[in-house]
Parts: structure tokens; sequence; C-alpha cells
């Protein structure tokens, strides 16, 4: 409907509809993905969109075996708090409108470390700083295991 229908219906206090709900559905259907992403289409559109933003040291550990809460996480750095809240703001968008479940975001409000859960896939943004203290490539290395983990937290407090 154009501007000048709009007018011309107001003059005459006619009711304007803008779409009809056969369109509005049409316009749903269009933006909401055909299928479903596969893990790898995921993945390949997380690291893409890190890429395109200039995320650093970018890398994937697969968590398969390790964990129920997820099949795989990547890891990635921005320079600054800016960067990082840049990169995450637009990793959420796209996922946002990739997946039916959407992604949940958190550690916005400070982004020294940004989480992102993506369902099967869980993103960590972080700081360099942050991202070396924290250490999370360490924890979930290829040999990580529970008990290892508690091994290691008991052996460091009888230390």
């Amino acid at each position: 409907m154009s501007s000048t229908e709009i007018r011309s219906k107001n003059k005459l206090q006619q009711e304007v509809t803008y779409f009809k709900v056969q369109e509005t559905q049409e316009l749903k259907d269009n933006l909401s993905p055909q299928k479903p992403l596969t893990t790898t289409e995921l993945q390949e559109l997380i690291i893409n969109s890190l890429e395109d933003d200039k995320a650093e040291d970018v890398i994937q550990i697969d968590l398969a075996g390790k964990t129920s809460i997820a099949d795989s996480m990547v890891i990635a750095s921005g320079r600054s708090t800016r960067q990082v809240s840049a990169i995450a703001n637009n990793l959420y968008r796209k996922l946002k409108h990739a997946t039916d479940d959407g992604c949940k975001l958190e550690g916005m409000a400070k982004a020294d470390w940004v989480l992102l859960d993506a369902g099967n896939i869980i993103i960590h943004i972080f700081r360099p700083e942050v991202r070396s203290f924290y250490n999370l490539e360490k924890m979930w290395a290829a040999d990580f295991t529970p008990e290892k983990m508690l091994a290691s937290s008991v052996g460091a407090e009888d230390e």
C-alpha cells in the first residue's frame, strides 16, 4: 500500500491495514531458515563470522565424550572490549537468524568474556588477558577428563 493510498484512506476515515495475515506469514517464512542447520553448517557459520570480524586465535575443541553440555566449543579473542562486543553482537544476530532456537548470550555488560550458547556449540569470546587467565584450551584439551580435572585441583590444594 502506498503512502498516497494511506493518506486518502485517512481522509475518508477508513481503516488502514498494511499487511494481510497471509502476506505476514509469507514474510516470516522467507526470513526463517528453510531447514535446521547441521552442526557442521553451524560451525562454518560461526567460524566465518569470527573471521569476518577479525577475531584472533580462533580454535575449535571437540567436546564429544567429555561433557553433555555441547558437542563442540569455539574460543576466540578480540583486541578490546569494543571488538569483543562487536564480534559477539554480529555472531548473535547471525545465529538468531539462522537457527530456530536462537542463541543465548551472556557477558555483554563488561565484554571481557562473552559466551554464546548455540545449542550444540558453545562460543567463548575473550579479551587476550582474560583468555590467558582462564585458559579454557588447557582445561578442555584432548586428554581432559573430569577425573583429571578433579585430581589436579585436589593436588593444587595439597601444595
